[in-house]
C-alpha cells in the first residue's frame, strides 16, 4: 500500500510498504477521506511536539476490510462488520493515570493520537483497536464523516460550558472549531453571537445559527460602540453568559474575561504557546469559571450524528479537496493562508475510486 510520510520540515515521501496484519481486537479500515487541520500543518512545518518521519493524518473515515474475531462493540453500542463505514477516534490513552481512572481520559498524561504522535490515515490500510471505530449514520456521505473528530473538539468544549437554553453565548473565532460549536449551541437553544477578524467567516456563521456577528479589526478597539450596544441589548447590559475562546489569540482570552458575565463561564479551547496577560482581579472579582477543552470524552458518534442533520452546514465548511497525490499542494494552500479555507478534503485512492 502507499503511504504519505513526512519525512523532515516540508517535506512528503510517498513510499510503499506491506498492509498491516490483522491483530486481535481491530480492525482494518481503507481509509477513503482525510481532512486537515492547524495541528496538521504545524507538523508538516516540523512546528510541533511530534518526531518526524511520520505518517500524519488524524481526522478520517473509511470502510471496514477486515475484522479480528472477538466480543468488542463501537463506541456507539455497534457491532463492527466488514463494509461498514466508518469514522475513527485517533485519541490513545493508557488507562492507567489518574484522569483515565476518573474518567477524564481525554486529558492522559500519557495521551496519543494517531497522525500526529503516531502514524496515522495518509495511507490506504490502517489497523485500528475495534472500539475506536464509530459507526457512520446511513444519511451521512463517508467524505463529511471525516469531520467527526473536529465536530467532538467543539462538542466537548461546549459541554465542558455548561450551556443553558436561552442564555447567550459570544464563540470568538469562526473558524471550523468555532463554526462547529455555534451549530451546537444553537441546537441547545443557546443564542450565539460569532466574532472573527474575517467577514467571510461571519457570513458562515450566520449559517451555522448565529443571532449576530461582530466584525473585529485588529489593532482596534473592540467591541466598537455600536457593537457593544448590540451585545448590551441581546445580554440586557449584563454580557453573555458563556464565551468559547477558539482562535488561540492571546488578547482574545482577555477580551473573553472583559466580556463576560459576571459568575459567567469562559472555555479556552483554542491552542498555542503564546502567554496572556489578565489581571488578578478579574476572575476572583466576577467569580468566573475559567475552563480548558482538550479533544473529546466519546464524542465522536455525537458529532457524526450531528453532521449527518445539518449536511448543507458540513458541505459549505468543506472549501477545499485534494487528491492523495495532491497532498503537499494542499499544505502549501494552508499555509499561504491565500484564499478563503475552511475544512481541507483528501481524497484517498479508495475514496476517488468510489
Amino acid at each position: 500500500m502507499l503511504s504519505a510520510r513526512t519525512t523532515a520540515r516540508e517535506t512528503i515521501n510517498f513510499q510503499e510498504s506491506p498492509e498491516p496484519n490483522l491483530e486481535p481486537g481491530h480492525a482494518l479500515v481503507r481509509v477513503h477521506n482525510v481532512t486537515l487541520c492547524g495541528t496538521d500543518l504545524h507538523i508538516w512545518e516540523d512546528d510541533y511536539p511530534t518526531e518526524l518521519p511520520i505518517v500524519q493524518g488524524h481526522e478520517f473515515s473509511g470502510i471496514v476490510q477486515a475484522v479480528a474475531p472477538n466480543d468488542a462493540v463501537a463506541p456507539n453500542g455497534e457491532g463492527i462488520r466488514v463494509g461498514d463505514k466508518v469514522a475513527v477516534n485517533p485519541m490513545i490513552y493508557c488507562g492507567e493515570c489518574r484522569p483515565c481512572r476518573t474518567g477524564r481520559y481525554n486529558v492522559c498524561q500519557n495521551i496519543g493520537c494517531m497522525g500526529c504522535y503516531s502514524d496515522g490515515a495518509l495511507t490506504e490500510v490502517v489497523s485500528v483497536p475495534i472500539e475506536k471505530l464509530c459507526v457512520v449514520p446511513e444519511s451521512l456521505p463517508l467524505e463529511l464523516a471525516a469531520m467527526g473528530e473536529p465536530v467532538s473538539i467543539a462538542m466537548q468544549a461546549v459541554n465542558r460550558g455548561r450551556p443553558v437554553a436561552g442564555e447567550v453565548a459570544l464563540v470568538l473565532g469562526s473558524g471550523p472549531i468555532g463554526l462547529l460549536a455555534t451549530l451546537y449551541l444553537t441546537e441547545l437553544g443557546v443564542h450565539v453571537v460569532c466574532a472573527d477578524t474575517e467577514q467571510h467567516r461571519l457570513d458562515l456563521a450566520v449559517g451555522f445559527g448565529a443571532v449576530d456577528t461582530l466584525l473585529v479589526t485588529p489593532g482596534s478597539e473592540f467591541p466598537d460602540e455600536a457593537q457593544a450596544l448590540r451585545l448590551d441589548a441581546l445580554t440586557d447590559g449584563f454580557g453573555p453568559e458563556l464565551v468559547i475562546e477558539a482562535t488561540g489569540v492571546p488578547s482574545s482570552l482577555e477580551n473573553a474575561i472583559r466580556l463576560v458575565a459576571s459568575a459567567g463561564r469562559i472555555v479556552q479551547v483554542g491552542i498555542s504557546p503564546r502567554q496572556a496577560a489578565m489581571s488578578m482581579k478579574d476572575l476572583p472579582f466576577k467569580e468566573l469559571d475559567l475552563l480548558g477543552s482538550r479533544m473529546s470524552l466519546n464524542l465522536i458518534p455525537d458529532g457524526l450524528a450531528m453532521l449527518a442533520r445539518h449536511q448543507d452546514q458540513a458541505r459549505a465548511l468543506m472549501t477545499h479537496r485534494f487528491d492523495f497525490h495532491d497532498l503537499q499542494q494542499a499544505y502549501r494552500l494552508m499555509q499561504g493562508r491565500t484564499e478563503k479555507i475552511g475544512k481541507i478534503l483528501i481524497q484517498m485512492p479508495a475514496g476517488v475510486a468510489a
